[in-house]
């Protein structure tokens, strides 16, 4: 299993908290739950994925009941990563009653955008098996939730790229026109010392000349199979290359299959469908 960023799962429940509760903590913020459940009773709840996901997020889903009540307990009955069937129970809780239903929506919020980040990350990750290429991630996520929904990726079968800005360096379009070339470009990344140097090509020509400069990958942009496979003829093993535009279901497979050694999907964390999960109290 991936390792989570617990601390930073810990700032995006305590942000979405806030929100669902007006910022006034959750014994007076939820006003149905303070009104209408008595404060004594307790709850017994189960889990349950209601059709066949990729599960992440169980981590996440039970800090966000123990931030609002520290002594519920979440048992998982499963792991992230695992692959499961309709009507599988993925977790049991219980504890203080008004608490776990002030958290409730918080904690399938995140678990149900996790698992379908995860979801859909198998579906492309399937299709490009014993290709040799590897599915990537990008930085095309909802604010905020970065970290999160790339830990989802690493659930569904994928491997990160860059985190962000700061870790990794990916010259695209606009860095080659302001520098005057992509050539100029990935010279000036080594001149600085920076390693692991990635610069985004359109064309054969942008290829060679980011290759003959030093670049350790080339990101191939919205090429075709045919294109594609004159490239990786182009860069013939002097660098990485990674395929990245117009990538779905359709076409994944046949761009894996021009030899590139991955491939960057961002609708994997872009547009990804949360899944559907119940939570009903026993």
């Amino acid at each position: 299993m991936p390792e989570l960023d617990l601390a930073d799962a810990r700032r995006v429940i305590q942000a979405s908290l806030d929100e669902d509760t007006g910022g006034q903590g959750w014994e007076r913020g939820d006003i149905t739950s303070a009104t209408v459940i008595p404060a004594d009773l307790r709850f017994k709840g189960v889990m349950q994925a209601r059709h066949a996901m990729v599960v992440s997020g169980l981590p996440v889903a039970a800090e966000a009941f123990r931030m609002v009540v520290p002594e519920a307990r979440f048992t998982p009955r499963v792991q992230d990563g695992q692959e499961v069937a309709a009507g599988t129970v993925l977790a049991e809780m219980e504890g203080p009653a008004r608490g776990l239903l002030t958290a409730e929506r918080t904690a399938l919020n995140l678990l149900q955008l996790m698992s379908g980040i995860a979801t859909l990350t198998k579906t492309y990750a399937d299709k490009i098996k014993g290709t040799g290429c590897t599915l990537l991630d990008t930085r095309k996520t909802i604010p905020g939730l970065r970290k999160l929904s790339k830990y989802a990726t690493l659930c569904g079968g994928a491997k990160n790229h860059r985190m962000g800005l700061y870790d990794g360096v990916l010259i695209k379009d606009n860095h080659i026109a302001v520098c005057g070339g992509v050539g100029a470009a990935v010279r000036a990344a080594k001149d600085a010392g920076l390693p692991n140097i990635e610069a985004e090509c359109d064309t054969l020509e942008q290829v060679a000349e980011a290759v003959e400069a030093g670049a350790d990958i080339v990101l191939l942009d919205n090429m075709g199979p045919e294109v594609l496979r004159r490239a990786v003829a182009v860069v013939a093993g002097r660098c990485k290359t990674e395929a990245s535009g117009g990538v779905n279901l359709d076409t994944i497979r046949a761009i894996a299959e021009t030899g590139v050694d991955f491939v960057s999907v961002g609708r994997i964390t872009q547009s990804a469908p949360a899944v559907d999960i119940g939570l009903d109290w026993n």
